[in-house]
């Protein structure tokens, strides 16, 4: 593979774009801060993908049992996490699903990725794959947990037939259908990470005030996803989860802007038996830019989907406990603190993080 193919440098981001007083000054009065998203999705992530056959459904019932053992371990390390929801999965019923449909909606030139024709059943109880209200209920219910949004659809940013003024109905409609249910949503995670930039200054009309943006090493940037799987950006993203060959990937924290973009760091990438006995240098290569976040003042960004665990899940939740043990001895050791991407707005609006006395 030529070099020009692997080509793994660091793309200038606007939204991090700092003066180096100002990225000092920072440094100096705030912390590190941990901020961990999940995308949570269920059918919704993977419709077009995956048929919704008997393996598809034993996967995520079996990620359905897993989300109150991931709080459970959020609570005994006292962390703050975004769950960035698709607004589908809000609905309690076919009926409600239905009455926020969008008017306007997204005209892919890929019949598939058109999520209204899925079929969907009456309700969570006989249809667990495509509502979720009472788990979203579940995790709001537990301390420093954020509901925020995924988009309505799953809406795909980067493909071809969709317009801005798609993306907006269809946000519209996650807002008023979490709305409903008495979620605000200020924080958004554009869906397989297609973040289009021209689509912000609708996030700001809705009243969104951050948005994850990618991980800034090219091989990480936003594309359509047939983009995204060429094999030398998949090949390059799966190095780097082990060996250091994009850097930290930390971020300072972001201005007092609308939205800010408060970027990933790193995907923490599921156990599989092939790459298992590469798993201390996955877990080394995690811990190195979280110290890297803790000792410069900085943001790791951790994101995964809670789908992700379903297979292998006593092994995913181990190896999500002993980065949380790492970050427990970098908040003792340096003052890291655990933020979800609302509570990294907020400290930025009092000037100072949380916890922090000014």
């Amino acid at each position: 593979m030529s070099t020009s193919a692997l080509s793994f440098t660091t793309a200038n981001q606007a939204d991090h774009v700092r003066s180096p007083e100002i990225a000092r000054n920072s440094r100096q009065k705030q912390p590190g801060a941990l901020v961990i998203s999940l995308d949570f999705e269920l059918h919704w992530g993977v419709r077009d993908i995956r048929p919704l056959d008997s393996g598809e459904r034993a996967r995520l019932l079996s990620a359905r049992r897993l989300v109150p053992q991931i709080l459970d371990l959020f609570e005994e390390f006292s962390i703050d996490a975004t769950w960035a929801t698709v607004g589908l999965l809000f609905a309690r019923s076919k009926e409600e699903a239905e009455a926020f449909i969008p008017k306007k909606r997204p005209q892919y030139h890929e019949e598939r990725l058109n999520p209204y024709i899925e079929k969907l059943g009456s309700g969570e109880a006989d249809d667990p794959f495509h509502f979720a209200p009472s788990l979203i209920a579940q995790i709001a219910s537990r301390r420093g947990q954020e509901i925020a949004c995924h988009s309505f659809s799953h809406y795909y940013g980067m493909e071809q037939g969709q317009t801005v003024e798609d993306f907006e109905a269809d946000l519209m409609s996650a807002i008023a259908i979490a709305e409903n249910s008495g979620y605000n949503m200020r924080s958004f995670v554009f869906p397989r990470n297609e973040v289009n930039r021209e689509y912000l200054p609708a996030l700001q009309r809705a009243g969104i005030s951050s948005y994850r943006s990618t991980e800034s090493a090219s091989i990480k940037q936003g594309h359509a996803f047939a983009e995204q799987r060429r094999p030398h950006r998949r090949l390059g993203r799966l190095l780097d989860s082990y060996v250091d060959i994009c850097g930290a990937q930390t971020a300072p924290w972001p201005e007092q802007m609308v939205p800010a973009s408060i970027a990933a760091s790193r995907y923490l990438r599921p156990y599989s038996p092939v790459f298992g006995p590469f798993r201390k240098l996955l877990h080394q290569r995690i811990n190195l830019a979280m110290k890297h976040a803790a000792e410069r003042g900085e943001i790791f960004h951790l994101w995964w989907h809670p789908e992700d665990f379903a297979h292998y899940g006593d092994e995913n939740l181990q190896f999500l406990r002993s980065v949380l043990k790492s970050f427990s001895d970098y908040r003792a050791r340096f003052g890291m603190t655990s933020l979800s991407m609302a509570g990294v707005m907020s400290s930025v609006q009092r000037g100072l993080p949380d916890g922090q006395l000014a």
